[in-house]
């Protein structure tokens, strides 16, 4: 097995594992205490939205310019500048932060304020993350990256919650040992680099001063800087904290928990579709890239609409089975919905959003991105302060917002390339599903909510089983074999 074969397998393990471990967390252990647990969530959001104001793209030049900086010995040399610049960024970040309240005197108030001292310095850890990251991908070393940025974010929240929570020990312990394991990455990520190649710092700038290097260095880590704004999961979790509180912080971060069970088919999809976008577009072939196109989204959304329908029959009896506060997350049912239904729309598009970034019109891609966080962030703030809805306003702007962005991607897509991820299918699809799903909610319940947490979804899965089988949407028959199960763990 190859290099780059053994790495993406690993790279996937680590990615479930993580899955699995961030799902059950948030499903049976963090609804004990919302409220602290919404200040875990609102933490690390916080920062990874404001690192981009630090880095301004700098890390993925690490990967643009690192093979010509490689044949002339020089990349020690972009490594150590890249971390001076990330360093000097967030000396004026950490300015402009504390000049802020002189200007906007309401900012004291803010929760990113009370709880600086934590945001600063993980901005700053973060920050030299990403560097590294970036850098050390050039390797095709992604595996220890992974962990890096997967598990110890999950690990953090897991272990300074049962800290707080089952250890009864102080919140400042439990921020302690948060922001610990942030500071164990850093130094992980430096044992790292250094294990692939001896770190020699050289902050000398003759060679980026040559030919005006530093200007299409910087110029491409604009437009890094600029497609970095479409976290609207951070930008939630960020307003959600300022203008309602933490214990909300906290529902809503189980409940994406819940919802971002549908995302699964999608894990690794880029990464296996790339290399075929890439040829098709260099080849020219537009037919085949929509036949691609049309399968893979049709599949996407298909699996997507199968996981959804088991939660929405689910969920009502799962709550049940979590801790106290169980029956608050009862209560936002319809967020589970809303959203829910926004992300099969995200997974009915495919890899949209891939095609433009490997094309010559990747610059299309960040402007749709700053559209998505604009229409968030107003969203957000129509329907905080002219509505009731509190975090059902949040999905309603979510599932616009994303809808919008993935819409105004179909389009362009179908303008440029002739290509288009909808199909008659997918019509067939949710009418099944709405079906299964309208079935399995009128079916009695029985007093066992551990029978009824089976048996509905189990009649869902029944019902699409019998409508794909007459329809044959989906060829279930190639997935539900020895054949195939024998093959996910032969590797070549």
């Amino acid at each position: 097995m190859s290099v780059v074969a053994r790495q993406g397998f690993k790279y996937s393990i680590i990615g479930y594992i993580g899955f699995l471990l961030g799902t059950v967390s948030a499903i049976f252990i963090f609804p004990n205490d919302f409220e602290f647990y919404g200040k875990l969530r609102y933490i690390l959001p916080t920062a990874e939205m404001l690192v981009p104001f630090v880095v301004l793209g700098i890390s993925y030049s690490n990967v643009k310019f690192f093979h010509s900086v490689e044949k002339d010995g020089k990349k020690q040399n972009m490594l150590s500048l890249s971390l001076l610049t990330v360093f000097v960024n967030f000396l004026i970040f950490a300015a402009v932060f504390f000049v802020l309240p002189y200007f906007y005197p309401k900012f004291r108030h803010s929760e990113a304020w009370k709880i600086k001292e934590m945001i600063l310095p993980l901005i700053l850890i973060l920050s030299f993350c990403a560097i590294f990251n970036k850098y050390t991908s050039n390797y095709k070393r992604i595996v220890v990256s992974n962990i890096f940025d997967n598990l110890f974010p999950k690990i953090a929240n897991l272990g300074a919650f049962c800290l707080f929570y089952y250890f009864a020990l102080s919140q400042k312990v439990a921020f302690a040992f948060f922001f610990g394991i942030f500071a164990l990455m850093l130094f992980g990520y430096i044992y790292y680099t250094n294990k692939l190649e001896k770190i020699h710092l050289d902050f000398n700038t003759d060679y980026f001063k040559k030919d005006d290097l530093w200007k299409k260095f910087f110029n491409y880590s604009f437009f890094g800087f600029l497609g970095t704004f479409g976290n609207y999961l951070a930008i939630n979790s960020f307003m959600i904290g300022e203008f309602m509180g933490m214990e909300e912080v906290g529902i809503y971060s189980v409940l994406y928990a819940l919802i971002s069970l549908i995302s699964i088919p999608q894990l690794g999809l880029f990464n296996i579709s790339a290399p075929i976008i890439n040829k098709t577009l260099a080849d020219g072939d537009m037919e085949e890239l929509d036949r691609f196109h049309k399968k893979t989204s049709l599949s996407l959304y298909f699996l997507g609409a199968v996981l959804f329908s088991c939660i929405m029959v689910g969920f009502p009896y799962l709550t049940q089975f979590m801790p106290k506060n169980g029956t608050m997350l009862r209560e936002y049912e319809p967020v589970v919905w809303i959203w829910g239904s926004a992300v099969l729309i995200d997974l009915a598009t495919g890899f949209n959003g891939n095609i433009i970034s490997l094309s010559k019109y990747y610059r299309f891609n960040i402007l749709v991105m700053l559209l998505l966080a604009g229409l968030t962030i107003g969203l957000n703030y129509y329907f905080i302060k002219n509505t009731d809805l509190k975090l059902i306003g949040i999905a309603l702007s979510t599932a616009i917002s994303l809808s919008v962005y993935n819409i105004i991607k179909i389009i362009f897509n179908y303008i440029v390339f002739k290509v288009s991820p909808l199909t008659i299918e997918m019509i067939f699809v949710s009418i099944i599903c709405t079906l299964a799903i309208t079935v399995a909610i009128v079916l009695p319940n029985f007093n066992s909510n551990l029978i009824n947490l089976i048996y509905k979804p189990t009649v869902v899965l029944i019902l699409i089983y019998i409508g794909n089988y007459f329809t044959k949407i989906f060829p279930i028959e190639d997935y539900l074999n020895m054949k195939f199960i024998k093959s996910v763990f032969k590797f070549k």
